[in-house]
């Protein structure tokens, strides 16, 4: 229950815009221009990755690679196997500004070289694909890294929520922007834009460094301290039960939602063949109904989890607190899954999948960041990075696995929905393990609970 005496201080330390953000999170005086900066700059990571993303869907399928994105999970982890270490060792001997600074220059450099491939006529298709992958992750996990340096536990709990609606406002309207300078400028003109947009973040990084150590932060105090060396990301989780677990989350919750959406996808098909005769009449029917389903899908989805993130997530955070409300998602996931054992309707099962994804998109997606407030500088930076890359592609690898050997075995959409019962299961469990951790610090540290 809310402390009535901490809420009174908390309204007395708010100005006129600390009021107005009221509604989507607790921001207090001191805070507001550092997190207002951090918003705009996840806004932007997430409106450039929307542009490569739309570019990449262009390359790939015009040069014929389409089957590549059956194989691109694996080859990005294999990848990551070597880009998560060197990451950790160049993280070590850098400050934190200056390690966002040259990463995020570093792939700026690399899409001006595929502007000039494309220039000179070469093929792109297959690198980019991969590249765009691998960028996707490690570019916003350091962003992330970065905001969980900068805020305090308490802070972090509060003002992540207003963050996430900057990351969800960017993805909506980068994808929109993008088509609409597809149609207008082409493909390239995507990569010059997202190319622009990812400098202006490196000059924000820096705005915000400034800022932070202006507000006197706690998070100023460290600004000039290089990250700690030592252990790689990969080391630091196999030797911590609290970042093994963060790991576990990040691979379960991955496999059980990407097979999710393999089950929508051929609900959909199923439905679509019900309902339409064979024929190229019917064809094309299948095709207008497939293309229809999934327009309106994505679209309910954007809305719901925007609406989510600026309505519900703080207020989740803060009658719940974060441990708790890891249990939101598995707990929906597991009743969706149990609903598809009785093979229910189109219907029912695209509010399920609505309902699955703004979650994961909102409340999933900010909780999960919010974990590693309580972690050592080193570990937001190497082993966050190790868990959002590489983890992350590790749990679309093992969901291929599923849905390779669910085939082999012929089944039907109950079986694999069985399948995902079981894997939620295990999803909870990973929760209660990490809710048990999170009181365990909070006990030694004499805090509350995150």
């Amino acid at each position: 229950m809310p402390d009535p005496t901490s809420a009174a201080d908390a309204s007395a330390d708010r100005g006129l815009v600390e009021r107005l953000l009221s509604p989507i999170a607790d921001v207090r005086k001191g805070e507001t221009l550092s997190v207002l900066l951090m918003t705009l700059t996840m806004f932007l990571i997430l409106a450039a990755y929307y542009q490569l993303k739309t570019a990449r869907e262009i390359f790939i399928l015009s040069e014929g690679g389409a089957e590549v994105k059956s194989y691109s999970s694996a080859g990005q982890a294999v990848l990551l196997l070597g880009l998560v270490p060197a990451y950790g060792a160049f993280a070590s001997r850098v400050k934190r500004g200056q390690l966002v600074t040259w990463v995020t220059l570093f792939f700026v450099s690399n899409i001006v070289l595929f502007i000039l491939a494309l220039q000179a006529g070469m093929k792109i298709g297959i690198v980019y694909f991969l590249w765009v992958g691998i960028f996707n992750l490690m570019v916003i996990a350091q962003f992330w890294a970065l905001a969980n340096d900068l805020y305090t536990k308490e802070q972090g709990k509060r003002l992540f929520p207003l963050i996430g609606l900057g990351s969800s406002l960017g993805a909506w309207l980068g994808s929109i922007r993008s088509g609409r300078l597809l149609e207008s400028w082409g493909p390239t003109r995507l990569l010059v834009g997202a190319a622009a947009i990812l400098t202006i973040c490196v000059l924000l990084s820096r705005i915000i460094d400034r800022v932070v150590r202006r507000e006197a932060s706690p998070a100023a105090k460290e600004a000039d301290a290089p990250i700690a060396g030592g252990q790689t990301g990969f080391g630091m989780i196999l030797s911590d039960r609290y970042l093994m677990l963060i790991a576990l989350l990040t691979i379960v919750l991955n496999v059980v939602n990407t097979s999710g959406e393999y089950l929508f996808g051929r609900y959909v098909v199923e439905a679509a063949n019900a309902r339409f005769p064979a024929g190229p009449a019917g064809d094309a029917a299948r095709q207008q109904f497939i293309g229809a389903t999934y327009s309106s899908f994505f679209s309910a989805v954007n809305l719901v989890g925007l609406l989510m993130q600026a309505l519900v997530v703080s207020r989740v955070f803060k009658f719940l607190g974060v441990g708790k409300a890891l249990f939101v998602h598995p707990f929906v996931a597991l009743a969706g899954y149990l609903m598809m054992l009785r093979a229910p309707s189109l219907e029912a099962i695209r509010a399920f999948k609505i309902a699955d994804n703004s979650i994961d998109y909102s409340l999933g997606n900010t909780t999960k960041q919010a974990l590693w407030l309580p972690t050592s500088r080193e570990a937001k930076y190497k082993a966050k990075q190790a868990v959002d890359s590489f983890c992350q592609r590790a749990g679309d690898v093992l969901q291929a696995g599923v849905v390779f050997f669910g085939e082999r075995a012929a089944l039907a959409v109950p079986g694999f929905a069985a399948i995902n019962v079981v894997l939620t299961g295990a999803w909870l469990a990973v929760v209660v393990g990490l809710n048990r951790r999170l009181r365990k610090q909070a006990a030694e540290s004499g805090t509350s609970a995150l």
